[in-house]
């Protein structure tokens, strides 16, 4: 299940790593500045979009790993 707010992980991904190869590969500072301003800003809305997305489990802090859930077993 691909949410909208997965988007934002996938394209914040992508300009942050296009910024560590853009400085790695000795583009001008000017445009490794600004693409890391612009991904910084992505991040923020990533971050908010994340936390206000409506996402709702029946997990708990009780299940602590969902793979290996403590205190549940049949």
């Amino acid at each position: 299940m691909f949410d909208r707010y997965m988007s934002w992980v996938a394209i914040t991904t992508m300009i942050l790593v296009l910024v560590t190869l853009m400085a790695s590969l000795d583009f001008a500072f000017r445009w490794v500045f600004f693409a890391t301003i612009f991904g910084q800003t992505c991040l923020i809305i990533m971050v908010l979009k994340v936390l206000k997305a409506d996402h709702h489990s029946e997990k708990t802090f009780d299940d602590f790993y969902e793979d290996n859930p403590i205190g549940r077993h049949p």
